[in-house]
This record gives C-alpha cells, structure tokens and sequence, in this order.
C-alpha cells in the first residue's frame, strides 16, 4: 500500500558516532525500538508494526521479507503484510522478550520453550537455518505463546549454537530451585558480550558423552 511507503518515507536517520539514530517520523508512528539494522514503529491505530532499515543496511529488507514469506503459516512468526526497498511491514506483538522477563522476574515456562524449539524445526523443515536467535528476538505474547522476531539471518549458512546454548543454560541453570529468577540487565548484557567473545565455558551433549567448548 502507498500508505505504508508513505510512513517509511517519514522516517529520517542521522549519524552519530557511526551509530544511525532516527531523529524524525510521521506522527501515527509509535517508536518501538531500534536494533543492529532497522528501527521499528508501531502504526498508530493498528496491529501492525513499520521495521524501516538503515541507509547502510536496506539491502536486508528484501532478505527479511523473503525470509518471512517462506516461514508464512508458522504460527510462531509474526506475518509479513507488506515491504518495500527500506521497510516491511509485519504484526505487532504485544508481550516481553525473554529478556525482558529475566530482568524482569517473569516466569518462563519450559513449555515455551518447547514451543519455540519446534517453531525452529518448522522453519529448518521449509530449508532454512535460524540463526542469530537470542534473548532478545524470543517474545512471549500476552497471549502467552511464543513469538520469534528478526530472521534476517535463517538463511546462513554456518551452524550457530545459540538457541541449543540457550536451551542447555535454561535446562542446567533457569530450572534449578537456587537460581535467580530476576536477574539485572547490566548483568544479562555482561554475559551476553562473554558469550560472544567466546569467555564462557559451554556445555554441549553429543551423542558420545558431553563435550565442554571454551
């Protein structure tokens, strides 16, 4: 629709310290958020959500709609209603990120867990290959179901253990009675970077025992 090229047209990006910052937008856009490669708008009114890439990083919007297309009935993505050469358009969700609900105290159910295992072996099954998938992209909605966002990278190539890291230090840590179920958001980040950086010790099962990664 014009009206959506017509919002994504409003948003406006200035360089600050080589980070892109949105410093501009039409009014019925409600800001959301902004990550790595876009910045996204709820559009007033609707239940619709404006993911506008930054000028270095438009070329991912034709990835992430095409990405979205092939994972179109998976309940557990949001649905792709439009997109263009800067945008696309998909569903708002309403709910927390599994961050969000560490740093916040929400319970997280192994049961969603499980749900959101089997929405990545949905989308293996239609060819592809989630990565990237972290705390972050993870939602549970308020209608308590599992939501899986950015999949700009389920086409990649390389194996990322992420998700089966994810599921290892919920099984061995989140579940255990003495675990803290509220954990503070310098802290959360502060593990994030050491897994990144590879300064965590990772626990991995392999069908000949448990093999420990640095």
């Amino acid at each position: 629709m014009k009206r959506y090229k017509t919002l994504a047209e409003s948003v406006r990006f200035r360089r600050e310290l080589g980070i892109w910052k949105p410093v501009a937008h039409d009014e019925r856009l409600i800001f959301g958020g902004e990550g790595r490669s876009a910045v996204v708008y709820r559009i007033q009114g609707t239940d619709k959500a404006l993911k506008v890439f930054y000028p270095d990083k438009v070329h991912i919007a034709k990835e992430e709609a095409d990405i979205y297309k092939q994972l179109s009935g998976i309940p557990s993505f949001p649905s792709l209603h439009e997109s263009g050469g800067t945008y696309i358009v998909i569903d708002w969700i309403n709910g927390k990120t599994l961050f969000e609900c560490l740093e916040e105290g929400i319970d997280i159910p192994g049961e969603l867990v499980d749900e959101a295992d089997r929405a990545l072996a949905a989308a293996r099954k239609r060819g592809l290959n989630p990565s990237d998938v972290h705390l972050r992209n993870i939602m549970i909605s308020d209608k308590g179901r599992i939501v899986l966002i950015d999949v700009a990278r389920f086409r990649q190539t390389k194996d990322c253990m992420n998700w089966e890291d994810l599921k290892t230090a919920y099984t061995q840590f989140y579940t255990k009675r003495f675990f803290p179920k509220r954990i503070p958001k310098r802290l959360l980040n502060m593990i994030g970077v050491m897994y990144k950086k590879k300064l965590l010790p990772i626990y991995r099962r392999k069908a000949n025992g448990v093999t420990e990664h640095p």
